[in-house]
Order: structure tokens, then sequence, then C-alpha cells
């Protein structure tokens, strides 16, 4: 394929790709270069970028994860407002792992490849899981999206049932004509260059397919290469392009069991997480010296001696080897290629802990001859394939984009024959499909949008960069949760209070200031590296922010959040303030790493750090009620054998009166945390939570009272009989090693 540099639609969209925040649907003919386009993008962004896809082949193929399994999307419908039918009602809601949402909260670049198969319910169900992790007021989140596909290709599966409820709330099912979607100002690029075909009349024709838009004399031509009583020459290797499954798989078993040599069958060896939808070629595979066959796999390779479609017939079979013969394009010799069993890899995306980019785990694998019997395929399977001569049997096809993708894996008119002839009332194209690419082509980028769309990229950036509402917004919050749930501790929550009147006074509404400046320094240059003037603003805000920043936040960044017996409580809280802490580290490195000059790799790259943190897990509400059930097993216990094990201890006789004690602060914080701690160990040995060993309540009056006899013990509130028989004399011997 050619180089971007002679390409101006794929230099178009890789620099928006790159270099903009505008969501894209990149879009093009068979065989211009989409793929490849996509392979240069992940080797060269420097976004967070995460690619799925419609189906498990797809995702395979794109080296992503399928849109279901990335977002836990259950089977059904979703219909605006997050409702789920056809499938469990709220399915679509699940817990994502610390690792997902780390990927959740902080991706910048989605990408949906073969993107013409996914619904607009679909893509709206992205919507929603996207606006729950990052921002609620932008559609997909604020993330960037870049759809891979062409609508004149294969389209989304609906059922009539389906149509029937989706109807009420879009006007198409195809994505386009998602609610999300519409609501943003997306780009289309259409790639022009074919490089698949050369012959410029079989392209003029294949766009007449294509655009539905076929007249009497290409029809004439098209159908002039169906032979009926057509039979394949010894050694020439065609394929049939059927449109079921049960088609390709008759003529393939068929052919299989005409050959008299022996069969072989090689198994497949599965491990880990590989579902069975997305096996490349049969778990059971079975071969025969003479047998067609078709590649389903890249050449890992040096000498790349065979490509996913290259078709060959077996000339032997020797244990794990097997000799494949592949004539050679336009030459009468041939490729001896031997192959052996190869390895296909299921991922996962993760997050590496130390610099938060985000990288695929194998799952799962599946190994397996590279190998499929190919005297014929379906016409859905062939996406995406090339080859050099085949069959085509469309004259079944069922939806509007199946006869052209059949003809369009055609390198010539000449490798095509038709077994059907082709109506011309099958060579359909939806009125809808050719509206929106209408619309598509006529809203091409130009160089200056595409220089406006950059700038605006770099102010976007810097604005978010001195933009302090959400923090300001987390920390009040976080005010007035420590407000409500800490009564003991008005300390802290003083010192909350203050940082949040300091980040409002201090950070927010001079950030807003510094935003207009930005607005208005921003259109003196095309570029922000020609804009000399806005480069010694902001590198004088880095400096600045950094150090203000870290003036009002970082004592509370640093300081131990109080405990909380109350689980529910704690988690709210527990989860506030790492939220705090995400965003305040974000803004920190950010201003560390742009200290010297910003720049958005920098910019990535800080972001991604900051995301990876440690997630607050909610305790389950059965563990809650398992502890509780424990407990109480144990005080009863505890209760029936207090005449046994507890009748040695030393008992005061009369209950002492209780104290008065204050609780406005704690008095002596280091004893009080000399009891948190053996609080700690008390309810690990006995596998139960803190909060029922000893209330804090009570640890802080122990703290503040320093009682030194079992009576004065007893006079503080929450210390009864059972309590201090059984942790008296530990607690008075911690009380006694600490000094009043």
């Amino acid at each position: 394929m050619a180089s971007n540099d002679v390409n101006p639609e794929l230099t178009m969209a890789h620099n928006y790709a790159l270099y903009t925040r505008r969501n894209i649907f990149l879009t093009g003919k068979a065989g211009t270069g989409k793929t490849t386009f996509l392979r240069r993008l992940q080797q060269e962004t420097r976004k967070r970028m995460i690619i799925v896809a419609p189906t498990g082949v797809a995702a395979i193929n794109a080296g992503g994860m399928t849109i279901h399994s990335f977002f836990q999307l259950a089977p059904g419908l979703f219909l605006p407002g997050g409702q789920m039918v056809a499938g469990r009602e709220g399915s679509n809601r699940f817990s994502f792992s610390k690792q997902k949402i780390n990927i959740l909260k902080s991706l910048d670049l989605l990408v949906i490849d073969e993107v013409s198969m996914v619904r607009a319910d679909l893509l709206d169900a992205i919507d929603d899981v996207l606006r729950r992790y990052q921002r609620r007021d932008r559609p997909f989140g604020g993330v960037q999206l870049l759809l891979i596909g062409d609508l004149q290709q294969l389209a989304p599966v609906t059922t009539d049932d389906e149509w029937a409820v989706l109807q009420k709330f879009y006007a198409t099912p195809y994505f386009f004509s998602s609610t999300a979607l519409q609501q943003t100002d997306f780009v289309c690029i259409e790639l022009k260059t074919v490089y698949r075909q050369q012959d410029q009349q079989f392209v003029a024709l294949l766009n007449a397919v294509r655009d539905g838009q076929v007249t009497p004399t290409l029809l004439q031509i098209l159908n002039s290469r169906y032979m009926p009583q057509f039979q394949p020459s010894e050694g020439e290797d065609w394929i049939t392009l059927t449109t079921h499954n049960f088609q390709a798989a008759q003529i393939n078993s068929r052919h299989l069991a005409a050959l008299p040599t022996e069969a072989v069958t090689f198994t497949a060896n599965v491990k880990g997480d590989f579902p069975e939808m997305s096996y490349p070629t049969d778990a059971q595979l079975t071969l025969k010296a003479g047998a067609q066959v078709m590649f389903c796999k890249n050449d890992p390779s040096p000498g790349k001696f065979f490509y996913n479609g290259r078709i060959g017939r077996i000339e032997k079979i020797e244990g794990q080897k097997v000799v494949v013969l592949c004539r050679r394009q336009e030459a009468e010799d041939y490729d001896r290629i031997e192959v052996g069993p190869l390895e296909w890899t299921n991922s996962r995306y993760v997050t590496d802990p130390a610099t938060g980019v985000i990288s695929e785990e194998v799952t799962g694998s599946f190994t397996q001859m590279p190998l499929r019997t190919a005297w014929a395929i379906t016409i859905h399977k062939s996406q995406g394939l090339t080859f050099d001569r085949a069959i085509i049997n469309a004259g079944r096809a069922f939806s509007h984009g199946q006869v052209y993708v059949a003809l369009s894996r055609c390198r010539t008119l000449q490798g095509l024959v038709l077994s059907t002839p082709i109506p011309p009332d099958i060579i359909t194209t939806d009125p809808e499909v050719i509206r929106f690419n209408t619309f598509a082509s006529e809203h091409q980028p130009t160089r200056q949008t595409l220089i406006t769309d950059r700038r605006a990229f770099i102010e976007d950036m810097l604005c978010s960069i001195f933009d302090f509402s959400q923090l300001s917004m987390l920390t009040r919050y976080y005010v007035r949760l420590c407000s409500e749930h800490m009564p003991y501790f008005p300390a802290y929550v003083r010192q909350v209070q203050a940082a949040s009147t300091a980040l409002d006074a201090q950070l927010m509404a001079v950030g807003i200031k510094f935003q207009g400046q930005i607005h208005q320094l921003m259109p003196l240059a095309d570029t922000y590296s020609a804009n000399t003037l806005l480069r010694e603003r902001v590198h004088a805000a880095m400096s600045y922010y950094c150090k203000t920043t870290a003036n009002v936040l970082g004592e509370l960044m640093d300081a131990e959040v109080p405990e909380i017996d109350n689980a529910r409580s704690r988690e709210l809280v527990e989860r506030q303030f790492q939220d705090i802490k995400t965003a305040y580290d974000e803004k920190m490195n950010i201003f560390i790493a742009c200290a010297n000059e910003f720049s958005p790799d920098a910019f990535w790259d800080a972001k991604a750090k900051a995301s990876m943190t440690e997630e607050v897990k909610p305790r389950k509400k059965t563990e809650r009620k398992r502890r509780g059930d424990e407990r109480e097993t144990e005080r009863n216990g505890k209760e029936t054998g207090r005449n046994g094990k507890d009748a040695g201890r030393t008992r005061t006789s009369k209950r002492a009166p209780k104290a008065e004690v204050d609780y406005s602060a704690i008095h002596n914080p280091t004893l009080y945390h000399l009891l948190l701690d053996w609080r700690k160990a008390v309810a690990a040995e006995r596998h139960m939570p803190p909060a029922y060993v000893m209330s804090l309540k009570t640890i802080i009056g122990i703290a503040n009272m320093q009682p030194r006899t079992i009576d004065e013990l007893m006079s503080i509130p929450g210390i009864g009989d059972k309590t201090a028989s059984e942790h008296g004399p530990d607690l008075l011997e911690i009380v006694a090693a600490h000094p009043r």
C-alpha cells in the first residue's frame, strides 16, 4: 500500500486521529487500506486507545475485543435511558474490575472496527457506559471515537421484532442513527484509492454495485461472467463464495469426501478463555492430500510465505507438518510451503501499574493448523480477504451489501465466475445508507478545517489542565461527607473545609481567568509551536499552578483519613477521597511533565500514569451479614462459657458509673493509633470487621481518658463487664505504656 504521504485521505485521517479530539467516521471502498491504517495508528498514537468490533472474528482480526465483552453488555436491545429489552432488566450493569475501571476512566480513543455491523442502540449503550466513568455531560464521556467501516458492506442484524421496538427511538438501525453520535460534530473521511483492484473498468463496475447504480450495460458486463458449466482446470485454485453456511459446508464436505487419499484430523489445543464463536478454523480439522485449503493466518516468520486468504493445495501430510502448494500470482510455478500448528490468542485490555499504558494481556489461546478447507467460504467470512480466482454464488443474497462484498474480494473481473446470474433486484442499496454517504461525501474535512480542529484540540487540552471545576466539586462534596460522618474528628473536617475554600479562591477562580487568556491568545498562530506568547504564558502558568496546587491540597492528600466504623459511611468517604486524590495526581503529573514545555504526548503520558490508583471496593452486603452472624455466634458462645474461661479473671463486683468523655478532639493521637492497631489485630485474628471488636467512639474514649484500672476502664461508655473481662488487661497494658 502506498504511504500516507501520497494518499491525502489517509494523511487526513492520520492527522485527525493523532492530533484532534473530533469523532471520526473513516470509510472507503473495499481494498482502500482501512486495516493497514489502523495498524499504523496503533504503533504511533500516545493516546490511551482500545479497539473493539461487533463480532468475535472481526475482533480477533483487528487485534481487539468484542464490544459486548469489553463493555460487559448483555445481548438484547438497549433503549435510551438505559433500559434493556429481550434480556435481563438492568443486565447491562456489571461490576467492572479495577483494571477495567482504570481503562474506562482514562480512555482517550475508542476504535470501533467494522462499524457497519453495529446497531444504533449498541452505540448508545457504549455511550451510557463511558458517561458513567468520564464526563457525564458529554457524548461518550468526551472519549474520541474512530469508527471504521463501509456501510455498503455488511449491515447490522435486526429482526422484525427488534425493529418493531427500535423504530420508536431510531430512524434507522445503522450506527449513524445513534442518539449520542448525533449529538457530536463528527467528521467523515472517505478513502478513495483502491489498492486491491488495478483494472479501472472493474473498479467502475464495483463502484456502481456499491452505490446501487448498475446500468443495464454494466449488468451485462457483470453477467458475462456467468458460466453455469464452469469447472476449474486441474491445479487451479478457485474458491466458491456462498451466502449461507450450510452451502459452504456442503461444498467442502463433498469435495473432501471425493478425494481418494487418507483423511488426517488435527485437534486444536485450546487454553484459557477463547470463545468457540471466535475459532479461526475448525477445532477438529480434517484434511487430505490433494485438498484445496486456505491459510487463515498471516505468516509470522520473516519469510512471509503465506497470508490470511492465500489459497493452495495440500501436497502431503507428514505428522504435524502439512506441505501446501500455492500458485504464484501471474506465474505458472508454485511456492511449496511447509506449515505446522500456529497459535491465535484471545486478549483483554490491562494497564501497566507503573505507566498506566494500556496493553493486551493474553487470556486464552487456540493452536491449530492455520488452514481450512477452501472449496467454499461464506461471503460474511470472506470480508477482508482477497482472492485471485473466485466462483460467486450470490443468487440468495439476503442483505444489501452481500453482492458487493463478494465481488470486491476479487482482484480482477477475469478471476471472477458467477455460478448464478446476478438479477438487478438483488443489487440493492438501502436509501438511508445512500443519504448518509451523500452527507459524508459533502462534509469531508479540508486542510483549513484540520488546522482549526488541531488548534481547538490544543486549546481544549490546555483549558482542561487549568480547569479546577471537577476538583472543586469533588472536594466540596467531600466536605459534606466529612461533616456528616466524622463527628469525632472536627480538626480534620476543618482541614478539609479550609482546603476546599482555598481551592476555589486560589485555583478555580484564577484558572477561569487564565482559560480566558488561552482563548484570546490561541488565534495568534495556526500552531501552538508558532504561538510564542501563548507558550510563554503556559510555561509560567505550569510553574505557578504546580506550586499553588501542592500548597492548597498537598497536606490534605498526605493526611490520614480518620477511621469510620460504619461500613457504608467509610465506603463513601474513602471512595470520594480516592477520586480527589486521582484528580490531584493527574494535575500534578501534568504540571511536572510539562514544566519545561507543554506537549500533547507529555499530557497523555501524565494522564495515563495518574489513572493507576487503587480502587476502593465496597464490602458486599452478604459479607457484612455473615460477619454479623459470626459475631453473634461468638458472643453467644462466650456468654455460655463465662463461668468457665472468664471465671478466673478479676472482676469488679459493682458496675462503675459512666464518665463524661470529651469527644471534640483526640487528645492523645499516639495512644489512639496504638489502640487502633490493637483493634485491627484482634479483628484479623477473629476474621471480623474492627468495629465488631470495639467501636471507634470507645477507642477515642480510652485514648482521651487513659484509664489505669478496671474501674476507670469500665467508666468509659462502651465498656461493659464482658469487654472488661475479655480485653481489659490488654487495654490497660497498652495505656500504661503510654505516659499521661
